[in-house]
């Protein structure tokens, strides 16, 4: 059977082949392909900026391709529009969470299309609360319907994402990073979702950056680099290292440990930190020139603490000492005037403006640097500043004006550390910095973070990867329920020895 009559069998649902994308300054799609057919797990593997999410958004409607074409189930179709792809079985669970944090989680789910009564007028929010109890029945979590999305944890907003996904009865289900805020019971309740859908015959295309999850849930794997099509594989009998040579098309950075740290010279310490029952008699320094890694599971506290030492939450109690001086620090603003720096787990929503270009974001922390009379902008200037930067972290964008949204989830990251970096705090808080971000862009952030560290500069890493922690830390602190539960040598710590702590409930005697 010839390969466009075998596009066309019952058993393929989706196929893509040719399709061209271009937008201004980037060629994002050349002759991409890709197919799932039904029942199967198909993982799309490449690097930020490869192509995957713009073919993905193609299939989905959101955009139209230039050039090629789709056949859904044996037949070509146009995609007008997300509504479009959603009415014939083709629904996506965004990287990037898109839900609206003063409705609730049903109405979140269900928005658009409530259920009704009394000739249409009013919205059956019974019967929309029981449909979505049941999808979360399904999906085997504890989620009350009723509570605000504004309310629930990154996490637990994905899995709300997941069910909406879900409600849409999908034939074909795309997947983008949907367990990057999930630990390890949820993605367990997640794989064992998407093994109960392929045997309904529904066809998964699943992106992520975790090796892992792609040996244990995948069927085959496509890889694309550079808006290209690469090689499609087996994935139970293709070896990762393969798989990783593909999508890079380069040799990655050593992997090895950070080495020791010489200061001694104390930069920050935070004495007895409490609030509420998520921080709970936190204490710990941080000296110049270390990365000190924060470990523990999901709802250990480590972003709350992060948070409070930055000023975006109160403390009930504790003290801040930044350079062997007790701060006050009441607000963000408090912190990065003692040059402290926080990047966020959730960078679209609390590290970059996506709409604004790439020079405003690199230089909005410092714009008073750059006005005359404090009024007028120096354009010539900030146009230069933010072009060396773009240089210096290798940040793949046509220009300086680019709007930020344009570009890959990793090229968003270091566009966020460069706005701190020209903004010369010496303390840096990066909480999760590679989610979400491909393998190549990874390595490039954690020869960056090493580089910052050994010029002096102190680094809090948080981090759900343990793999992560053990490359980057000099020392590991490990937290659970609130508490700081021990601290481990980088050089020596061991994830069975991270775990441990991670789990200890209550801190022993010693």
């Amino acid at each position: 059977m010839s390969e466009d009559a075998e596009l066309r069998t019952p058993a393929m649902l989706i196929a893509a082949r040719g399709i061209e994308k271009s937008f201004p300054g980037v060629h994002a799609l050349r002759s991409a392909r890709f197919d799932l057919a039904r029942g199967e797990v198909h993982a799309l593997m490449g690097e930020n900026g490869a192509g995957k999410s713009t073919l993905m958004k193609i299939l989905t409607g959101v955009y139209q391709p230039d050039a090629g074409e789709i056949i859904l189930e044996g037949a070509p179709v146009s995609l007008h529009g997300p509504k479009s792809a959603q009415a014939k079985g083709i629904s996506i669970i965004h990287q990037e969470l898109y839900l609206m944090n003063h409705l609730t989680a049903a109405q979140n789910i269900f928005i658009g299309r409530e259920p009704r009564f009394g000739l249409g007028m009013f919205v059956d929010e019974a019967a929309m609360n029981k449909a979505a109890a049941a999808l979360f029945k399904r999906m085997k979590v504890d989620i009350d319907p009723q509570v605000e999305v504004g309310d629930l944890t990154v996490a637990r907003q994905q899995l709300v994402e997941i069910a909406k996904a879900l409600s849409y009865d999908s034939k074909v289900l795309i997947m983008d990073e949907p367990t990057s805020a999930l630990n390890e019971t949820e993605v367990d309740h997640l794989f064992a979702i998407i093994e109960d859908l392929k045997s309904q015959g529904v066809g998964i295309v699943y992106i992520t950056h975790k090796m892992d999850e792609v040996m244990r849930i995948a069927d085959r794997i496509t890889i694309m680099r550079d808006g290209q099509y690469i090689e499609t594989l087996p994935a139970k009998e293709t070896p990762m290292s393969k798989v990783i040579s593909l999508m890079v098309g380069r040799e990655l950075a050593d992997a090895t440990r950070a080495e020791g740290v010489s200061s001694e010279e104390e930069v920050l310490r935070a004495v007895g930190l409490n609030r509420g029952n998520v921080i709970r008699d936190v204490s710990f320094t941080l000296r110049k020139g270390e990365i000190l890694g924060f470990a523990g599971l999901m709802g250990a506290g480590r972003t709350e603490v992060a948070r409070a030492i930055f000023g975006a939450d109160p403390l009930e109690s504790g003290e801040v000492h930044v350079h062997g001086k007790r701060a006050a620090i009441r607000s963000p603003q408090d912190a990065v005037r003692l040059g402290i720096a926080y990047l966020s787990e959730d960078r679209k929503h609390f590290g970059i403006v996506t709409r604004m270009s790439v020079r405003d974001n690199v230089t909005m922390a410092s714009w008073p640097r750059f006005t005359w009379g404090g009024v007028f902008m120096r354009d010539g200037a900030l146009e230069k500043v933010s072009a060396e930067y773009v240089k210096t972290l290798k940040v793949k964008t046509p220009s300086v004006e680019q709007e930020t949204r344009l570009l890959s989830g990793g090229n968003q990251q270091k566009v966020v550390i460069a706005k701190w970096l020209l903004r010369d705090c010496d303390i840096l808080i990066f909480d999760e910095p590679t989610r979400g971000i491909d393998i190549g862009a990874k390595a490039e952030i954690y020869a960056l973070l090493q580089k910052l560290a050994a010029q002096g500069k102190a680094i809090i890493v948080i981090s759900s990867e343990l793999p992560e922690i053990l490359r980057l830390s000099h020392r590991v602190v490990v937290m659970c329920e609130g508490r700081i539960t021990g601290e481990l040598d980088g050089n020596t710590a061991t994830q069975e020895a991270i775990m441990t702590l991670a789990t200890r409930r209550q801190v022993t005697a010693a």
